[in-house]
């Protein structure tokens, strides 16, 4: 797992083997089950995740319903808002499949950052990545019907479909499961 880390680090920046053994001796790998729900509405936490394998899921609970707003897969990062706020957290993470995580924390990034001054510009880039890329996710769900925001997943994330059970899916897409049957069957009778 730790090469799947460097891959994706050497991306952005080159790592000496000094610079992979401090990242090494920060203990940051941990495997996690299906099911497990890593924050909870309410709870406060300093932790922030990268998923190396698996699928983590954020959602809300409102009037009794889960309302899930995104997945995370392979080479995605979450720092939850909770951390950066420091104020209890609004919604719940949990695993969708068993994962592999890196775990981090404020104090391992400080630690790193004053060590090895180019891991802060490195998180710089991938923050500004982020912010796009969840600035362009956020004007296509605003602009788009249920229909079209499926054929969107199903042309940038195909993955989900397989991996994601079909009431997170309706969840993530604005829907019921009932509409993303009808809405399956529409589409395929459209191929046809």
């Amino acid at each position: 797992m730790q090469d799947i880390l460097f891959d994706f680090i050497s991306k952005y920046i080159s790592l000496t083997e000094d610079e992979k053994n401090a990242i090494l001796s920060l203990d940051l790998f941990r495997s996690v089950k299906k099911g497990t729900i890593l924050l909870k509405e309410g709870q406060k936490s300093q932790e922030c995740y990268f998923v190396l394998k698996g699928c983590m899921r954020k959602y809300y609970i409102i009037d009794g319903e889960e309302k899930t707003t995104a997945f995370y897969t392979e080479m995605d990062a979450l720092t939850p808002h909770c951390v950066m706020n420091r104020a209890p957290s609004d919604y719940f993470i949990s695993c969708v499949e068993d994962s592999i995580l890196t775990v981090s924390n404020a104090d391992m990034e400080v630690e790193i950052n004053s060590k090895f001054p180019k891991f802060e510009t490195m998180c710089g880039k991938l923050s500004e990545e982020l912010l796009a890329k969840q600035q362009i996710n956020f004007d296509e769900f605003k602009t788009s019907s249920p229909e079209q925001r499926y054929l969107n997943l199903l042309q940038n994330r195909p993955d989900l479909i397989q991996r994601v059970p079909q009431h997170q899916l309706a969840s993530y897409l604005g829907i019921k499961p009932q509409s993303l049957s009808r809405l399956r069957a529409r589409i395929l009778e459209k191929k046809s």
